[in-house]
C-alpha cells in the first residue's frame, strides 16, 4: 500500500532527488533505511550516564530510538543555552519527524482559546492547564486527559497546515525544530510520555501534511478518523511500534520509486512524490534534556517557565507572535514568576490560579472571597494584583516586559489578556472591539499609587454600599467601583474605542478621545458620574441597558445604542454632567485640571515611547549613539519643560 497521496497535476518537470542525508561516508549509494534496535544501545546508555542529561531512561531511549544516525549519539556534545532563570542543555541531532510530537499547546492562539475561568467557554477549543515541572527531570508534566491533549494537537496540527505552509520536499528541512520531553499524568490507552516539539509546529505539519495513514500499521479508532496522517494517530503507539512505522513508510517509498520506471507523467509524479516524502521524514531537532537554575534551591520548579522563554525568543522570525498572543504568553510568565518569588500572598496558588484562568477557578475564587459567577469581578482581581506597587512585584514585571521602568501603560497588555480569560466565549466579533477599547488604555495612574482589594461585590446592595463608600471619599472604594464599571461597561459594548461619529451623536461637540481608563477615572471624578457607574454595573448584570444622568436623576434612554452611551460618556468626561448631560461653559479650575491631565498623559506616551525605542535598538544589536543634531530639538524642549512645570510647581519634599 500507498502511503504518499499523488495529485493529479505535477509541475516539477525536472524531478526530485533524495537527498543523502548521511554525515560520513557517502562514496556508496545512497538508500534511506531506519537503523536497527542492536545500533541504539551505546549511545543510550552514553545519554544515561551522562551528567548534564537530567531525563528519564524512557525519555532517552524516545530520543535515540528517534535518531536517524543513533550511533552519533555516542559521545555527543551538549550545548548550553542561557534563558532568563538558568541554563538549559541541549542536545543537537537528525530525527524521523514521526518520532516527533506537535506541541502541546499553541502559545500563538492564546488570545483566541477558550479558558475555564469563562463560565460560558464550551469544550470545543478550550485552552489545556500549564505544564508542571517534573520533581527530578527536565521535563513538562500535564495533567489534562489525553483525549482533551491529543484533540488539542491535532486541531493545531491541522490549523497550521492551512495557515502557515512551509515549502518541504523538494529540499530537506535544514532549520532546526526544538523539542523537549513531555510525560503524562492521565495517558489513558496512550504511552504516558513523548518528545513534544515547541518551535517548528509549521516544519513539521507541512513534513506529514502528504501521508495517508497506512491502515496495516495504524487501525483507526472509528470510521470518522481521516487519511491524513495527524499526531493522534502517532501518540497512540508504544515507542517501538512507532518506530516500526517510520520503517515501514520508508520502505512502501523506496517500493514507490523503484516500481515507477519509465518517462511517463504518471511514473514521474510517484517518484517525485516518494522523494518529497522520504526528503520530508527527518528534521535537525535539539532536544532540550537538561536545566540548571540559577537558584539551586528552585530545582526544576522554574523548567517550565525557562522551556516558554526560549520559545518567546525564538518566535521572532518568519511568522512573529501577534500583540494579543505574546502579551498573554508575558502575562503568563510574569504571574508564574510571581509565585515563585513569593509575591502572591498567603493565598498564592488561588492567586495565581485565577489569574492564570487556564483551570476551573470556582474554588480559587471561593478561597479569595469572590463569587465565581461574576466575571468582572475575576477580571477586576487581575487588575488589582497587577497594578499593586511592592517593589519586588514591579522589579519582575519590569523584567519580564523588558522595560527600564514600569510605567502604569506597560502593565495593560497582559492585564487584557489574562482578564479577557473570563469572556472568551464571545464571538469573535464582539470580541475584537472589546480588546481594541482596552487596548487604547484602561489603567489610570491612582490604581498603582493607592492601595485597594477586590470585595464580593455581587448584588446591587453591595454596589449600593460601595457607591455610598465611594461617595464619602474612600479612594480605594473609589477605584474598585470605576474598576468594576469599566469592565462592565465596555465587555458589555457601552464603552468602546470612540468611534467617527462621536460628535455627530452628541451634536457636534468635542468628546474626550482617550482611553477608556482616563474616561472613566476622570467620570468617577463627579458624583453624577459614579452615580451613573454604579447604576450601570447593576443594569448591565441584570440584562438592562444603562441609564442616563438628566433632570437631576437617573433616566432610561431606550432608544441609544452602546454608541450612544459611549458618546455620551465621552462627552460627560469632558464637559461634565448637568441637567441635559451637558454643561456649556467648565470653570477655569475644570479646565486647568483638563490641561494638567492632559499634559500628564503625554508625557506617559512619551516616556513609553522612549522606552520602546530603547528596547529595539537592544533587540536589533544597536550600539551606534545618535547623532546630535537628530536629538538636540527633543533635549530643548525636555529643558524647556523642566523649566517651566518647576515655575508653577510647589518644591519637592524633603
Amino acid at each position: 500500500m500507498s502511503t504518499i497521496d499523488i495529485p493529479d497535476e505535477h509541475d516539477d518537470i525536472d524531478g526530485i532527488d533524495v537527498i543523502d542525508i548521511r554525515s560520513g561516508d557517502r562514496s556508496t549509494p545512497f538508500e534511506h533505511r531506519v537503523e536497527p534496535v542492536s545500533k541504539t544501545t551505546k549511545a543510550i546508555k552514553f545519554l544515561q550516564n551522562h551528567p548534564d542529561v537530567q531525563i528519564s531512561l524512557a525519555a532517552v531511549r524516545r530520543i535515540v530510538f528517534g535518531a536517524v544516525e543513533p550511533g552519533l549519539l555516542e559521545g555527543a556534545r551538549l550545548e548550553r543555552h542561557r534563558v532568563e532563570t538558568g541554563w538549559l542543555s541541549v542536545l543537537t541531532y537528525r530525527a524521523y519527524t514521526l518520532m516527533l510530537s506537535p506541541a502541546i499547546e499553541n502559545d500563538r492562539l492564546l488570545d483566541k482559546a477558550h479558558y475555564a475561568a469563562d463560565p460560558d467557554a464550551s469544550d470545543d477549543q478550550r485552552v489545556l492547564s500549564m505544564p508542571t515541572a517534573h520533581a527530578t527531570d527536565a521535563t513538562l508534566v500535564y495533567a489534562d486527559a489525553m483525549d482533551d491533549l491529543v484533540a488539542a494537537i491535532d486541531r493545531a496540527s491541522m490549523r497550521v497546515r492551512g495557515n502557515n505552509p512551509q515549502e518541504v520536499g523538494r529540499r530537506i528541512v535544514e532549520r532546526p525544530l526544538t523539542a523537549v520531553p513531555a510525560t503524562f499524568l492521565n495517558p489513558g490507552r496512550h504511552p504516558d510520555d513523548d518528545l513534544s516539539i515547541v518551535d517548528g509546529n509549521s516544519r513539521w505539519a507541512s513534513c506529514t501534511a502528504g501521508i495517508k495513514v497506512p491502515s496495516s500499521s495504524i487501525r483507526p479508532t472509528n470510521a470518522k478518523d481521516p487519511d491524513s496522517l495527524l499526531p493522534s494517530h502517532l501518540m497512540r503507539l508504544p515507542l517501538a511500534e512507532r518506530r516500526d512505522l517510520v520503517r515501514e513508510i520508508v520502505k512502501n517509498a523506496h517500493r514507490d520509486i523503484n516500481a515507477a520506471t519509465g518517462t511517463s507523467k504518471a511514473a514521474r509524479a510517484k517518484r517525485d512524490q516518494a522523494a518529497r516524502l522520504l526528503n520530508a521524514m527527518t528534521v535537525p531537532v535539539q532536544v532540550i534534556v537538561g536545566y540548571t537554575d540559577d537558584d539551586p534551591d528552585m530545582g526544576m520548579r522554574r523548567f517550565p517557565v525557562a522551556v516558554r522563554s526560549l520559545l518567546m525568543r525564538m518566535n521572532i522570525g518568519v511568522k512573529p507572535f501577534d500583540a494579543s498572543s505574546q502579551n498573554g504568553v508575558t502575562a503568563e510568565e510574569i504571574v508564574t514568576a510571581l509565585f515563585d518569588a513569593g509575591e502572591l500572598g498567603d493565598d498564592a496558588e488561588a492567586v495565581r490560579d485565577v489569574l492564570l484562568g487556564r483551570a476551573d477557578v470556582t474554588d480559587a475564587m471561593k478561597s479569595l472571597g469572590l463569587n465565581p459567577a461574576f466575571r468582572d469581578l475575576r477580571f477586576t482581581f487581575v487588575v488589582q494584583q497587577l497594578t499593586r506597587k511592592e517593589p519586588r512585584l514591579n522589579a519582575i514585571m519590569a523584567a519580564k516586559l523588558d522595560k527600564r521602568r514600569l510605567q502604569v501603560s506597560h502593565r495593560s497588555g497582559p492585564i487584557v489578556e489574562l482578564g479577557l480569560r473570563s469572556y472568551s466565549s464571545l464571538p469573535k466579533e464582539k470580541l475584537a472591539p472589546v480588546r481594541t477599547a482596552l487596548d487604547t488604555g484602561c489603567l489610570w495612574q491612582a490604581l498603582t499609587d493607592h492601595e485597594w482589594t477586590v470585595e464580593n461585590i455581587d448584588n446591587d446592595q453591595a454596589v449600593d454600599d460601595l457607591l455610598e463608600r465611594a461617595d464619602n471619599g474612600d479612594i480605594p472604594a473609589r477605584l474598585l467601583l470605576g474598576v468594576i464599571a469599566m469592565v462592565t461597561l465596555v465587555t458589555s459594548g457601552y464603552l468602546l474605542a470612540p468611534g467617527g461619529s462621536a460628535e455627530q451623536i452628541v451634536g457636534g461637540i468635542k468628546v474626550m478621545r482617550a482611553g477608556v481608563g482616563t474616561v472613566i477615572k476622570t467620570v468617577l471624578d463627579t458624583k453624577e458620574g459614579r452615580q451613573v457607574l454604579a447604576d450601570a454595573v447593576k443594569r448591565i448584570r441584570a440584562n438592562l441597558r444603562p441609564r442616563w444622568w438628566a433632570d437631576g436623576h437617573l433616566v432610561e434612554r431606550d432608544k441609544w445604542k452602546g454608541s450612544d452611551f459611549n458618546a455620551h460618556l465621552r462627552l460627560a468626561a469632558n464637559h461634565g454632567f448637568a441637567p441635559e448631560g451637558y454643561q456649556n461653559d467648565p470653570t477655569a479650575t475644570e479646565l486647568e485640571d483638563k490641561a494638567l491631565t492632559a499634559f500628564q498623559v503625554s508625557l506617559t506616551t512619551a516616556a513609553a515611547n522612549l522606552d520602546d525605542l530603547i528596547a529595539l535598538r537592544k533587540k536589533n544589536g544597536t550600539t551606534t549613539e545618535l547623532s546630535w543634531t537628530i536629538v538636540e530639538p527633543s533635549f530643548k524642549q525636555l529643558t524647556r519643560m523642566d523649566k517651566a512645570l518647576t515655575r508653577i510647581s510647589e518644591d519637592e519634599p524633603s
